[in-house]
This record gives C-alpha cells, sequence and structure tokens, in this order.
C-alpha cells in the first residue's frame, strides 16, 4: 500500500499556503489575497487608521510619512496648507479608510479559517483525528496576529503580502513536520490503508466545501474593489502638490488585488 494519495491531499491543503497567505483554496478554485494592489491600487506606504486619523508611514520617497485628519494635511511633520475642496476630499478619504479596514479585518478573519479548516481536513485524513491541537493553535496564533494588526487598523506592508505568505506557510510546514512520524508509523504498521480509505470518504467532500467557501470570500474582496477604486478618485482629484507635483499616496495598477 503506497501513501501517495495522502500525501497529496496534504500538498494540495499547503500549496495554496504559499500562494495565498490569507486564504486557502480547494482544487483550483482562486482566493483573495492579502497584497497591494488587489483591486488595481496600490501605495508604498504602511497605513494606520485610528480615531485620530490616518497615517501612511514610511514611504520609500518623499514624503516619507502623511497624516492628514478632519480636512487638515501633514507632510513629514509639516502641517500644509490646502483649500476647502481639498480639505473635503481629505475628509472624503479618512471616512473611506475607517469603513475599509474593519472590511479588510473580517476578510482576512474568514480567510485565515479557511485556511486552517483544510489543514484540519488533512490531519483528519492522515491521522484520523478531528479537531487537532496542534491545528487549533496555529489558527489561535494566525488569529491573533491578525487582531494584532489589521485588528487596530495597522496595514503593514512587511507583515502582509509576502510576510503573511511566508508566516502562514512556516505554520503549515512545522505543520507538516509534527505529522510526519504519524504518517510513518501508520505506513510501517500497516495502517496506510486507513488513509486511504478516509481520503476516499472526505476528498470529495472536502474540497466541494472549501471551494465554496473559497469562492464566497474571493466575491467578497471583489467587492470591496468599488469602494477602493471610489477613494482613489477622490485621491486623484487632490489639489495639493509637494514640491510642485501632485500628491501621490496611491498608485493605479493593473490587475485585481486589495488595496492596503
Amino acid at each position: 500500500m503506497t501513501i501517495s494519495r495522502p500525501l497529496s491531499c496534504l500538498l494540495l491543503a499547503l500549496l495554496p499556503l504559499a500562494m495565498a497567505p490569507s486564504a486557502a483554496r480547494a482544487g483550483t478554485t482562486s482566493t483573495p489575497q492579502l497584497e497591494s494592489g488587489q483591486c488595481g491600487i496600490t501605495t508604498a506606504y504602511d497605513v494606520l487608521v485610528d480615531s485620530g486619523g490616518v497615517w501612511l508611514r514610511h514611504g520609500p520617497l518623499p514624503p516619507h510619512d502623511v497624516f492628514f485628519h478632519d480636512g487638515e494635511l501633514s507632510l513629514d511633520g509639516t502641517v500644509v496648507p490646502v483649500a476647502d475642496a481639498d480639505a473635503a476630499r481629505l475628509r472624503e478619504l479618512e471616512m473611506g479608510a475607517r469603513r475599509l479596514m474593519p472590511a479588510a479585518t473580517e476578510l482576512a478573519r474568514e480567510s485565515v479559517d479557511l485556511t486552517f479548516d483544510a489543514l484540519d481536513g488533512v490531519v483528519e485524513v492522515l491521522t484520523g483525528n478531528t479537531n487537532s491541537r496542534k491545528v487549533k493553535k496555529l489558527r489561535a496564533d494566525a488569529r491573533a496576529w491578525v487582531e494584532g494588526s489589521l485588528g487596530r487598523g495597522y496595514w503593514e506592508q512587511d507583515t502582509f503580502g509576502e510576510g503573511f505568505e511566508a508566516r502562514v506557510e512556516a505554520m503549515a510546514e512545522s505543520l507538516a513536520a509534527s505529522m510526519t512520524r504519524s504518517v510513518l508509523w501508520q505506513v510501517f504498521t500497516g495502517r496506510a490503508g486507513n488513509m486511504e480509505r478516509r481520503a476516499d470518504r472526505m476528498d470529495e467532500a472536502l474540497e466541494q466545501r472549501l471551494e465554496a467557501r473559497g469562492q464566497r470570500l474571493e466575491a467578497q474582496a471583489t467587492a470591496l474593489c468599488p469602494r477602493v477604486q471610489a477613494l482613489a478618485d477622490v485621491h486623484d482629484a487632490l489639489q495639493v502638490r509637494y514640491r510642485g507635483q501632485p500628491l501621490r499616496l496611491l498608485e493605479r495598477s493593473d490587475g485585481l488585488r486589495v488595496s492596503r
């Protein structure tokens, strides 16, 4: 008896984690990704949104730090006078950012749950155990990470996108390593057939369930795009200048990805 089928199930669950950190997918279903430019709008800044205003931090080019609140604008610590029309636009940008951040946080929470539900299914196939304590701990760690960042209104460039991908991939690899001994024990004690039967029983149902959830998450992410693009339109209408040039906090790009 071989273990190729259970191992292929494991790979199907782990591969999406390396490709879409905030969301799992089943089969070939695409899912929303936490990365800059998901809606064709990008920013090079870390973004913090709280009751005190909106901070854009650590920009690679000047102005490196931007702050606006209630129509007032500060660039690299210097308050910049703006026209009434721009003050209204800044207020609209601030309000839009306040509304988008909770939506992005909820998307991240649901995506993390989908990722670890997929891993739970893989663990059940390989070991016969449901509600794995290892998966539960990794899920809690991932949730805490989301709550400590997006949940507090902070989207950091190094944390999400490739950073989120690397972290969740490392979690998946640690889980795979911890299960190796259990899998080999079943193989060498003649119990690999049990894995095959569990895989036969669960594969199609699990894939269909995860695929449906992944499609719903993708729709939720895509539904945010008109709001992101509307904010980009407001941003593009700003008349304020920095060093004689339009203030560029957002950039338009190709593709469909969620703005940070």
